[in-house]
């Protein structure tokens, strides 16, 4: 016997709860994998390759580093990176860190830090191996060798933003790293405070790079955001993301 129009109706409501629940399951379940809280033995996802340039599901795969330190060891592979995983200093009032390194180099580049999240230094690596080398080669001729920091952990609050001003920095869990500058093989430097603004390729090549880093980065932020950051790019691996 066919159903009736008025059952229809009722069909519909019935099948609400569940589509409201399948809903919140896969929110949950995605918030999940992008905070780092699925386990390797329950991630389907790959470890990271360092060589592979634009690897897919990118920034879920970087976040399943956040708590692992195993899968931070297996993707710490030479000669992509060069880094030694530090003991964790414990997180108190907000400050500290956890799963971290101490940098040496990444993509071919010295980039000394003595203290960053196994997250973000291999977001650095993939950024300067795929994306700052080919930049280089394409609008300046040369190779960068070496960046210019202004460092990663720092205990204190964001800078340079009135409303988030009494909220903890991703630097004070090592989870943010700040960039100055370039030097290629020649020797030439390429400043962020000195160069941003303008139309040479030294301008295009800064532009390029800020913008490839939001690929692996999810706060990206440069001299166009505010005066506090007129001379570096911050980049860092936190909930917000931004890309300016």
């Amino acid at each position: 016997m066919e159903g009736t129009d008025d059952d229809q109706p009722q069909r519909a409501r019935r099948r609400w709860p569940a589509t409201v629940l399948f809903l919140l399951v896969v929110a949950v379940t995605a918030l999940a994998f992008r905070q780092g809280l699925i386990t390797p033995r329950f991630n389907p996802l790959p470890d990271l390759n360092l060589s592979e340039p634009n690897p897919w599901f990118i920034d879920w795969r970087l976040a399943a580093i956040k708590n692992s330190p195993e899968v931070c060891a297996r993707t710490l592979q030479s000669p992509h990176i060069e880094a030694r995983e530090i003991p964790d200093g414990p997180i108190k009032d907000g400050c500290g860190w956890t799963n971290s390194v101490r940098l040496v180099s990444a993509g071919g580049v010295r980039a000394s830090f003595d203290k960053l999240t196994c997250e973000s230094a291999v977001a650095l690596a993939l950024w300067l191996e795929h994306d700052v080398q080919p930049a280089a080669q394409r609008l300046l001729g040369q190779r960068v060798v070496a960046i210019r920091s202004f460092g990663s952990y720092a205990c204190r609050n964001i800078v340079g933003n009135p409303l988030w001003k009494h909220f903890r920095s991703q630097h004070a869990t090592a989870n943010a790293a700040d960039i100055a500058g370039f030097v290629l093989a020649n020797g030439r430097q390429i400043s962020v405070e000195r160069q941003w603004h303008g139309d040479g390729p030294e301008t295009k090549f800064l532009h390029a790079v800020h913008d490839g880093a939001c690929r692996y980065f999810r706060a990206v932020i440069g001299p166009d955001y505010n005066a506090a950051h007129h001379n570096h790019f911050h980049l860092d691996r936190g909930p917000y993301p931004v890309c300016r």
